[in-house]
């Protein structure tokens, strides 16, 4: 069997992880909770919480952590990986 690296896909990386700390910022705010609690409730320092929030996801974060924001928030865990265009066709 060959295997060999196609070279077809274009991931972005850096945008994904903005988009998902645009929208734990937004959930989190919408649900009341300020970023302490959320770190608190998740198990995360609350100062790792906002560089992640503040740095639009440069600090990365674990499909774990999102897991439970996606609990706690009462998010479907989706939702986190919406562009704001998406957003805003549904809201119309």
């Amino acid at each position: 069997m060959v295997t060999f690296k196609r070279t077809n896909f274009k991931f972005e990386d850096d945008k994904m992880l903005e988009i998902v700390s645009t929208n734990v910022r937004k959930y989190r705010k919408e649900a009341g909770i300020t970023q302490e609690q959320l770190a608190v409730d998740i198990s995360m320092s609350p100062d790792y919480l906002r560089r992640f929030e503040s740095q639009k996801g440069k600090e990365g974060l674990t499909i774990r952590k999102l897991y439970k924001m996606s609990v706690v928030l009462n998010v479907p865990i989706d939702k986190f990986f919406e562009e704001k265009e998406a957003h805003d066709k549904t809201e119309v």
